[in-house]
């Protein structure tokens, strides 16, 4: 969950370095730092805080410091402060690392380390990392390091990577070899992207778009040796490997603000154009059939299975609980959606014939990839959905859907949960085809999602209007949301909104659970947040509308247009398109993710780093 920068190129690496560690803040925002290499030493600056902070303390750039690395931190081993930043040096002052990931094995070989004369000055297992570089560094057999047809430097890293347990993306570089850089990746991402003259490795391609769309994935367990001449990939074993180039997907300016003041804002309105690229060549409406070539090959096996597993974190596991609902009710498949977190610490059904789908928008959430792991290990089918094409999980899967809704920088997910969800849909409404509903009306909710994207672009006209009602409302500190059937899933997802950007205390419920137990927590102006739209519940729902309303709850409803009934009870209405229950989730979650916006902003918060929390969750 920390954000990686390296450069080896001609130009003064400390601009770069800083431009990119910018554009990976989204991934960690704890402290930063830099190392470069260019006058026989490693010169290191590091600050706790934002990059803002790094920058003040730095020097001028020097154009002869051409190589270096940075980092930007979500810490886990250590207090975020300017002594734990990286990078680390080892005890001889010659290695330097940046790290993404955790060392489990850390504490065992600190101790060693300590016993075999090694220093530490943090409290963080990367620094570990740097020491055990640094001790087989001094090691070297020059024998040994010939027979393996290897420089010294790059020996010690092999050798020092098979002593680690647990996830890293790593950049090392060596003062003794002031033109060689190495990256190597277990379980936290690495790119390499290949420049005319320039290599910039980095944690995610938003650090790499302005230089070059050329890169290479690493995969766990490989890593990579950059000189000005070229690069080379093995094994950490030595064994050499065959990388090809590959095209980055998206551009520099997806990943750039424009007109918007935030990255979230930005993205909740580009659903409309999100979703309909996500969709588009997927729908054909000439012949009114959903075409899914990244499964087409799988079709007949999803057809026929009898259980599907949704498994995923966070949003994303929102996103699998309304595709539990869809598979269930067209394609008559028993689903269950399971935390990832917890699938793989249990001990999991898996019978013949069961498929896995995996939901992660970055493709590198340690929870499901782990989860994937232990499916495929139980003999499951493992489908992918995701967003980053080249990811952990989009690699690990057998077979996948990606979401193709662009970057996503805004910490708080968005588009990807509609994108993900419109997935889902598409595969329900296939599979529902295929085995139990008709033509005709698999049809009608064809027709009816390719309407999604307008009916959006039509709720985001209301933006200004749900900037009033969470002005009304931000001074409360505790809020419910609540939806049925369908929407159950949505007020999650609300709930979670809420609390991610605007640290409101909020709890998502099945409307009927409310008095069940949390009615007891309502009082006089607790804001209640009913996704109450039209189908087969409505009625249901307006009677725990009264409930609340009865014991002086803020009533904020989620409506559909032309509702007149609903206006009298409601002390907020936000009126919604029409649509079929089972799309609906894609319309009523869109004005909670404004409301959380509108109510973060209001509170003066930072809504695209909010606290404790980074963009893609690659450690346990």
């Amino acid at each position: 969950m920390c954000g990686i920068v390296a450069y080896l190129g001609k130009k003064a690496a400390q601009p770069i370095l800083i431009e990119g560690l910018k554009r990976l803040e989204y991934r960690g925002y704890d402290s930063a730092g830099l190392a470069l290499l260019g006058s026989g030493a490693v010169k290191i600056k590091k600050a706790s805080g934002r990059i803002s902070a790094l920058e003040e303390i730095l020097d001028p750039p020097d154009a002869a410091e051409t190589f270096g690395i940075g980092h930007t931190r979500w810490a886990t081993h250590g207090e975020p402060n300017t002594i734990n930043a990286h990078p680390h040096l080892d005890y001889t002052g010659k290695i330097a690392v940046v790290h993404n990931g955790i060392i489990e094995n850390y504490a065992t070989l600190k101790t060693w380390l300590r016993n075999e004369g090694a220093d530490f000055a943090s409290e963080t297992d990367t620094e570990v990392i740097a020491g055990l570089i640094g001790y087989f560094y001094t090691k070297a057999s020059q024998d040994e390091v010939q027979l393996n047809g290897q420089n010294k430097f790059e020996w010690a890293v092999q050798r020092a990577l098979r002593e680690l347990h647990g996830t890293y993306g790593l950049a090392i570089i060596c003062s003794d070899f002031p033109d060689i850089l190495i990256g190597a990746k277990k379980g936290s991402p690495l790119i390499l992207g290949v420049g005319e003259d320039e290599y910039i490795l980095a944690s995610d391609a938003a650090a790499i778009v302005e230089h070059t769309t050329q890169a290479v994935y690493l995969a766990d367990n490989e890593m990579v040796t950059v000189t000005p001449e070229g690069f080379h990939t093995k094994t950490i074993n030595n064994i050499i490997i065959t990388k090809d180039l590959q095209q980055i997907e998206f551009s520099l300016e997806q990943i750039e603000l424009g007109s918007f003041q935030h990255h979230m804002l930005k993205e909740i309105f580009e659903q409309p154009k999100a979703l309909s690229t996500c969709m588009g060549g997927r729908i054909d409406r000439q012949d009114n059939r959903i075409k899914l070539g990244g499964i087409a090959s799988y079709l007949r096996e999803l057809t026929h299975t009898k259980r599907l597993i949704l498994t995923a974190c966070g949003t994303a596991f929102h996103a699998g609980l309304v595709g539990e609902f869809l598979f269930e009710q067209l394609a008559r498949i028993t689903t269950e959606t399971e935390y990832a977190s917890e699938f793989r610490y249990r001990n999991p059904i898996i019978e013949e014939g069961t498929v896995v789908i995996a939901i992660s928008q970055s493709g590198e959430t340690l929870d499901t990839f782990a989860a994937v792991e232990e499916a495929k290990e139980r003999g499951a089918t493992v489908l992918g959905i995701v967003n980053v094409v080249g990811s952990s999980i989009a690699r690990a899967t057998d077979v996948g859907i990606y979401l193709h809704v662009g970057p996503e920088i805004g910490v708080a997910s968005t588009k990807a949960f509609t994108a993900q969800v419109a997935v889902l849909t598409m595969l329900a409404i296939e599979l529902g085809r295929r085995k139990h509903i008709s033509s005709a009306e698999a049809n009608k909710y064809i027709d009816e999602l390719s309407k999604i994207p307008d009916k959006i672009s039509k709720i985001l006209q209301q933006s200004d209007h749900i900037k009033e009602i969470a002005s009304a409302n931000i001074n409360r500190d505790n809020w419910l949301f609540l939806g049925r059937g369908f929407n159950y899933p949505v007020a999650l997802e609300g709930a979670l909104k809420l609390k991610e950007i605007s640290y409101i205390h909020a709890e998502g419920l099945p409307a009927a659970e409310m008095k069940h137990g949390p009615i007891a927590l309502i009082n006089d102006g607790m804001p209640a947040v009913f996704i109450a739209t039209a189908g087969p519940q409505y009625e249901k729902i307006m009677g725990n509308i009264s409930e609340v309303k009865a014991r002086g709850g803020k009533i904020i409803v989620v409506a559909t247009e032309g509702d007149e009934n609903i206006k009298e009870h409601a002390d907020h209405l936000i009126a919604i398109p029409d649509a079929p229950e089972l799309l609906q989730p894609m319309l009523t979650v869109v004005p909670l993710q404004l409301l959380a916006y509108h109510a973060a902003v209001l509170r003066n918060l930072d809504v695209d780093k909010p606290r404790n929390l980074a963009k893609s969750v690659t450690v346990e």
